[in-house]
């Protein structure tokens, strides 16, 4: 808030004109109380103001808006145990509707309540500026005029998503093998969900958790693709195997390339990080390896692009 700087040097009497000292006003008396007028009264001297009655609220015409229409945000600091800000129109939403998800906190703009009220749910709202809702998220964060706090999604485990899974058959999984960008992850679930495929298992250790750079890069896909945590990646697989998966690495010294390869039925596809790529062990864990085949101009390919290329192959004519 910017301050006033009041002058120390006013003087306190105003100089004279030139020419002579100024003549002083008349000092008339003060009217009586009974004597005075109020421009805003009712013609009759001595009689206050009428109480103007007060404004109606501002209600926006579309259907289904939030109760809290012009309200101001009421936190401006809320406590980060109540979960990550996700933002962005497409991943907030997917958290506003998404029935597993806690919501604390919804933050929109006007501009954006405008051209996207129908699709906000009827719950409480408050509105905010660009500037209030981005100073609550990372300096890079592109918010869109909406931003929602919620607590993180609940843990689901391996035999969970088996279970959802069932018999299933075409089926299929991916896992990651300590990939740790969560923009990359985010791209890759965003991939997982347009292909169809039916969950994300990573290394709990080494994977962030959701954050709304994540969500943000999953464009929604983190509300809809199970993202499943192990702590033993290379017994993930054997579970996996179990239920008659068919388990296929990515690596790029592979002979054989991927269109090569059998992706068909019940498949787990595995990529490792960037630069690293798969580690040994989870390597060796596998049924087979594949390669993508690429010119010699680049050594390899990003994360997500990787997923989205082997998602395509296996499921291409299946």
């Amino acid at each position: 808030m910017l301050s006033r700087h009041m002058n120390k040097h006013k003087p306190s009497r105003r100089q004279p004109p030139r020419g002579g000292p100024a003549k002083r006003p008349d000092k008339r008396p003060d009217k009586r109380p009974d004597e005075r007028t109020d421009k805003h009264a009712d013609g009759n001297t001595g009689k206050q103001p009428a109480k103007r009655p007060s404004r109606p609220p501002n209600k926006h015409p579309s259907k289904g808006l939030g109760k809290g229409l012009g309200k101001r945000p009421s936190k401006r600091h809320a406590s980060p145990s109540a979960g990550p800000w996700i933002y962005g129109q497409h991943a907030a939403l997917a958290v506003l509707h998404n029935p597993r998800r806690q919501v604390h906190q919804l933050l929109v703009t006007r501009n954006f309540l405008e051209s996207h009220g129908n699709d906000l749910p009827e719950d409480t709202f408050d509105i905010a500026d660009k500037s209030e809702i981005a100073a609550l998220l990372p300096p890079d964060a592109v918010h869109q005029g909406i931003a929602v706090q919620a607590a993180p999604l609940p843990d689901e485990s391996l035999a969970d998503l088996l279970d959802n899974i069932g018999a299933r058959d075409p089926a299929l999984v991916l896992l990651l093998d300590k990939a740790n960008d969560p923009r990359n992850i985010g791209a890759v679930l965003r991939s997982v969900a347009a292909f169809g495929g039916l969950g994300v298992i990573v290394h709990d250790r080494s994977t962030p958790q959701g954050s709304g750079a994540m969500a943000k890069a999953a464009s929604g896909a983190l509300e809809k693709v199970p993202m499943v945590r192990v702590a033993n990646l290379r017994q993930a697989l054997r579970t996996l195997q179990d239920a008659g998966f068919w388990c296929v690495g990515l690596d790029g010294g592979a002979g054989k390339p991927l269109a090569e390869t059998q992706l068909r039925g019940r498949t787990a596809l595995v990529l490792g990080a960037e630069g690293q790529g798969l580690r040994p062990l989870t390597a060796e864990s596998c049924d087979e390896l594949a390669a993508i085949p690429i010119s010699d101009a680049m050594e390899s390919l990003n994360l997500s692009n990787a997923a989205a290329i082997t998602l395509y192959e296996a499921t291409r004519g299946g």
